[in-house]
């Protein structure tokens, strides 16, 4: 008989000394929040560091909105990123974030995501084909990987000879599996000059992501112009703030451009994967969200303009992302006194985010665990639902990374079913982003 709710993580039952939390953080971030985080606004502790978790939709609106600038991202966040992708759109502060926001901004307008429609409905035609060749069960997420991927890839190094994207994709995985893992040093507030032993061993796989792009950037600059609808490294080629006119050293447009690909792809694969095992676990939403597609659809490729057609796969999109957000544990440094939800904020507090938490709240969401896409025909309050944050740091593709979802979605649901493999469940599971842990198998049949 079929579980009454999809999978989910086990929360803390009992505090965890340092050593203790430095293990489950390692294994995974999300067994962190205490169960209790459910049902309270705000829960507060000591691990080496005064931290507070936020769960409270006003305090939430208070850090990423009123006071963004008294809110920067937490060392570690910047500790395990910056190596990969600098002081790029996403750890820059202050100012140096401002004009690359303003820069960048034009490449993410929605003429440009739409015009970028044609690659995602590509990439889905391309998943369709694999699916059709493939031995069962398959792993959905390996599936949804390679889709993305193509997708990012395509957008930034389109015509681009000798991209190797196995080398780039490796190396990306590779980082995230030896990099983005907490340390003893971050849970003990231990300054950031101080070498973190597990993050310097992956130069080699960096440098090799870095020189793929370097290469890429020099020769598209050396091209004269670009034949039909440009790519996204056209785009950010041909960016300047436009309060000031200042464009991208070849530097930061490589951190972007990196930016971009490592969160292009694997939001997207993500929401994808936990989709699709979301509509296997139910027949029945799968079989009301085929029925959609296949009236707009009628057996070809969905394209960017049947998204407003396609209202209901939206909203399986939302739920996914709802109970299986990618960013799923946000940390932020507090720089100034402050109060949440009336408790002391001191600076130097570490302010978490648990989107997991927030998103199955018992005080702002009707049966939490449940999946249900119906619950957003309403659109839920702003700050209760933050897939892609909120605020003037709200995530610059959010846009893309909806609409190359309800694309690939909608193709594979119009032409597949999909059905659960006993015994071999997801398990959800977050270092750097929340994946499933051991795949995504689905056995996968031809709609007749």
């Amino acid at each position: 008989m079929a579980p009454c709710e999809p999978v989910k993580v086990p929360l803390s039952m009992r505090p965890t000394g340092i050593l203790g939390t430095v293990a489950i953080a390692r294994r995974n971030v999300l067994e962190l929040i205490p169960g209790i985080a459910l049902r309270q606004p705000i829960v507060s502790g000591r691990t080496g560091l005064r931290w507070h978790m936020v769960m409270d939709p006003d305090s939430l609106r208070h850090i990423l909105k009123d006071r963004v600038e008294d809110y920067p991202k937490s060392t570690t966040t910047k500790l395990i990123l910056e190596p990969a992708i600098g002081n790029s759109l996403f750890i820059a502060e202050g100012a140096e974030w401002r004009w690359q926001r303003r820069a960048a901004a034009p490449a993410f307008a929605h003429r440009h995501v739409s015009a970028l429609g044609p690659v995602m409905t590509a990439a889905a035609e391309a998943s369709c084909r694999r699916l059709e060749n493939a031995s069962q069960p398959v792993d959905l997420f390996a599936e949804t990987v390679a889709a993305t991927f193509e997708v990012i890839s395509d957008l930034t190094f389109s015509g681009g000879e000798g991209f190797d994207r196995d080398a780039v994709h490796q190396a990306i995985d590779g980082y995230i599996a030896q990099t983005a893992k907490v340390s003893l040093l971050d849970v003990l507030g231990l300054p950031a000059w101080l070498p973190r032993p597990g993050r310097l061993m992956s130069g080699a796989g960096l440098q090799r992501m870095k020189q793929v792009a370097d290469q890429a950037i020099a020769r598209r600059a050396e091209a004269a112009g670009t034949d039909g609808t440009p790519d996204l490294l056209d785009l950010l080629l041909d960016a300047s703030d436009p309060e000031t006119g200042r464009s991208m050293s070849r530097g930061e447009l490589r951190d972007n451009l990196l930016t971009f690909i490592v969160a292009g792809h694997e939001t997207t694969a993500l929401t994808l994967a936990w989709a699709l095992y979301l509509c296997a676990f139910d027949a029945s939403v799968q079989d009301r969200a085929a029925t959609e597609a296949r009236a707009v659809l009628n057996g070809r490729a969905a394209e960017a303009g049947d998204i407003p057609a396609l209202p209901y796969i939206g909203q399986v999109v939302n739920e996914a992302l709802r109970l299986y957000p990618p960013a799923a544990f946000l940390a932020r440094t507090a720089r100034a006194p402050d109060r949440l939800c009336g408790r002391e904020v001191r600076p130097g507090d570490t302010i978490v985010l648990p989107i997991y938490a927030l998103h199955r709240h018992h005080l702002l969401w009707r049966d939490p665990d449940a999946f249900d896409p119906d619950r957003f025909e309403t659109p839920p309050d702003r700050f209760a639902f933050l897939p892609f944050g909120a605020g003037p740091r709200i995530c610059i593709g959010a846009s893309f990374a909806i609409q190359e979802a309800v694309i690939i979605l909608a193709t594979l649901l119009n032409r597949f079913r999909f059905s659960p493999v006993p015994g071999r469940d997801p398990e959800p599971r977050m270092i750097l982003t929340l994946r499933p842990h051991g795949g995504v198998w689905l056995n996968v049949s031809p709609r007749s």
